[in-house]
């Protein structure tokens, strides 16, 4: 099991993108460009809005980033589902940071709102899960609140997501 840091670099979300941070089989991060933070800045198992655990991350936003020439051509936004994803990714690092074993899966989500856009104007994104619940058995699974903030605003919230790491 990867020791349990409070916060991980880019270097270390490589690590674990290759699978080498919690063990080949488990939790993993995609690579770069699908990757959608540089950086993990805080994590822990207590604490959070429900007393189950939270994590934060961090995405410098610079304006040649893949997506927004294509989405939409003239008109660039970050996709809502990037900052969606970068939600999942973020529990399903949590499962492994845990030290559960299994192949992370998004599963659902509840409600999902957007209020506002990440440009190529935007300079940081900053995202955050709240952890409800943590189930471990046959399924290693996580339900949370997630959030994602443009420069300091919140324009994204996400009610229950779930995820769950599953062994082969």
């Amino acid at each position: 099991m990867a020791e349990q840091k409070p916060s991980f670099g880019y270097e270390e979300l490589l690590t674990c993108a290759r699978g080498e941070l919690f063990g080949q089989g488990n939790a993993q991060l995609p690579a770069p460009p699908m990757l959608m933070f540089d950086r993990i800045t805080e994590i822990s198992k207590e604490g959070g809005e429900f007393s189950k655990g939270f994590i934060r991350a961090e995405f410098d936003i610079k304006p040649d980033l893949w997506f927004f020439p294509c989405h939409f051509i003239g008109d660039p936004v970050m996709p809502g589902c990037l900052g969606l994803d970068a939600l999942w990714q973020l529990s399903g690092f949590y499962l492994g940071w845990l030290g559960l074993e299994g192949r992370g899966r998004a599963i659902s989500t509840g409600e999902v709102k957007f209020t506002g856009m990440v440009t190529p104007q935007t300079k940081l994104v900053e995202y955050g899960v709240e952890f409800k619940r943590v189930m471990q058995g046959r399924l290693n699974l996580v339900i949370g609140d997630g959030w994602l903030k443009a420069d300091g605003e919140t324009i994204y919230k996400a009610s229950d997501l779930r995820v769950g790491l599953f062994k082969d």
